[in-house]
């Protein structure tokens, strides 16, 4: 089975070349919600977390991903592979592009109005990616049932339009604004 949610013309949302695990794949009849936020006001409301290694400007080795936009529910964002991102040389460390997928599929998930965090991530490495590369994300919402919310995402190397290097589906749990305590 293959799953892709309905989109605009304008936004292809493409369909994983096989299944995702059951743990990752709506149930029947999960909703498949229209955005009710928007991505610069749900990354707003995480101020103070500057150190995230994902998107954080503060986190010296962090992947400093850049949200780039939100249209029709697909999260967009970039970062650069630097030399401390590495795994086997000259590559980037697999760990690594798990958490730019965790950080775009979060950005999608949040997009729905309310706070999630990750549930269960699965991961799909297609192509390595070079250190010095440009890594191009794409996240969307696949449908929500009660809690949960079911996420895919890929990774690009090169441009918008490059190879995949990565695909992702996930489970992000929602959770009450106390989940999130800041650093004191």
């Amino acid at each position: 089975m293959t799953s892709s949610p309905s989109a605009s013309p304008s936004v292809p949302r493409p369909a994983r070349p096989g299944p995702a695990s059951s743990r990752t794949t709506p149930p029947p009849g999960a909703a498949t919600p229209a955005p009710s936020g928007d991505l610069a006001v749900a990354l707003a409301s995480l101020a103070g977390f500057d150190g995230c290694f994902g998107c954080g400007s503060e986190a010296e080795s962090g992947l400093r991903i850049r949200h780039t936009g939100a249209e029709d529910g697909v999260v967009t964002c970039e970062f650069t592979v630097r030399k401390e991102h590495q795994g086997a040389p000259g590559l980037c460390h697999g760990g690594v592009l798990a958490t730019a997928m965790d950080e775009a599929l979060g950005g999608a998930a949040w997009l729905l109005g309310n706070r999630y965090v990750t549930g269960r991530l699965e991961t799909d490495y297609l192509a390595p990616v070079p250190v010095d590369s440009d890594v191009f994300v794409r996240a969307w919402c696949t449908g929500v049932d009660g809690r949960k919310a079911y996420l895919e995402g890929e990774a690009r190397v090169g441009g918008p339009e490059g190879t995949i290097a990565v695909r992702a589906a996930a489970v992000f749990i929602e959770v009450p604004g106390e989940h999130f305590v800041p650093e004191g």
